[in-house]
């Protein structure tokens, strides 16, 4: 029995219990809950509706969501800092490369780092924010393989919101227990290695975005990294973070300069990106409209054919040379 100061009884405090005792107490229902955790548990939605009034979630100690979240985000950071290919953007051209390359190889270990909060890049909407999404044949290929409807109109097809493309080809992607997405990260340089064909590509260099944001109003706050032995980089024409892979090339000295995207050309421009497709230096694939900025290719607008097949050739390019930087890059 204890007592306050004036000799009062008051009660014990309870005994401290561990996080582990605690959730194991809280997974255990008491009798009066017993009927309750199993319609928590094995209910179905048709069940669930007009019953409201007696409607319960399962219990739940906020500490176990955090052990949810940042046990497995570990975990991930863990396995993937040796990833065997590493995809810079997760537009529609990153999301292609990823999704033939998870199907195909399934005993690849493939990280895509993107920049943005919301994957998939410009295709969320067609063109000055018009919904529908316009591809040229032969990619309407793709939207068959995996499963978006569309209107065919003769040479082209037409997706009835880009929307329903981007979230479709993502959940393929995310799906894939081989591939890991980190959004809300940026690259923020190149991992280097010399080789004897000059210098290779063995990794990036990464950070949570808003923290790369504020490198000027804060002190310094150093990075992460990911090697591996090949990167496709998909970061779309010059922006605030487009075309940063070969920015940071030409800053390096290892390709001499940029040739600056052309003007607006659709039936250049689709052809150009897709044929032109190809490791720009070793250890380094490029795609989609980063290659615009590489080359001088003209832009092409809103047409997303060629993004689409561009990420396609990427991933066969990569399969081809993937066992060759994989020597390179274990030294």
């Amino acid at each position: 029995m204890m007592f306050d100061h004036s000799g009062n009884n008051i009660m014990a405090p309870p005994s401290a219990v561990s996080p582990p005792a605690r959730s194991a107490e809280l997974a255990t229902p008491n009798k009066g809950a017993v009927n309750l955790t199993k319609t928590a548990m094995n209910t179905t939605l048709e069940e669930m509706m007009g019953q409201w009034d007696d409607f319960k979630f399962a219990p739940i100690r906020e500490s176990q969501v955090s052990r949810a979240m940042t046990r497995r985000y570990f975990q991930d950071l863990d396995r993937y800092a040796e990833s065997d290919i590493v995809i810079i953007g997760a537009g529609s051209c990153g999301l292609s490369a990823a999704y033939v390359l998870g199907k195909k190889r399934p005993d690849l270990k493939i990280a895509i780092i993107e920049a943005s909060v919301s994957p998939g890049g410009g295709a969320w909407l067609g063109g000055q924010l018009f919904s529908a999404m316009v591809m040229r044949k032969p990619a309407d290929a793709f939207l068959r393989e995996v499963g978006v409807p569309y209107e065919d109109e003769g040479h082209y097809v037409v997706v009835k919101h880009a929307a329903l493309f981007t979230s479709t080809i993502m959940s393929k992607v995310l799906q894939l227990p081989n591939v890991k997405l980190f959004n809300a990260t940026c690259v923020e340089d190149l991992i280097t290695r010399p080789s004897e064909e000059g210098l290779r590509i063995a990794g990036v260099v990464t950070n949570w975005t808003l923290v790369a944001m504020h490198h000027d109003d804060q002190s310094c706050m150093d990075p992460n990294t990911i090697n591996c032995p090949l990167v496709i980089s998909t970061t779309g024409h010059d922006g605030p973070m487009g075309a940063f892979s070969v920015k940071r090339l030409v800053s390096m000295q290892r390709i001499e300069k940029l040739g600056g995207m052309r003007g607006l050309d659709m039936n250049l421009a689709e052809d150009a990106i897709v044929k032109n497709t190809r490791e720009i230096v070793p250890g380094m694939i490029v795609g989609g409209m980063e290659l615009s900025e590489v080359d001088g290719a003209n832009r092409m607008g809103p047409t997303f054919g060629a993004m689409v097949l561009s990420g396609l050739k990427a991933a066969e390019e990569a399969l081809k040379v993937y066992e060759i930087r994989k020597k390179q890059n274990s030294v």
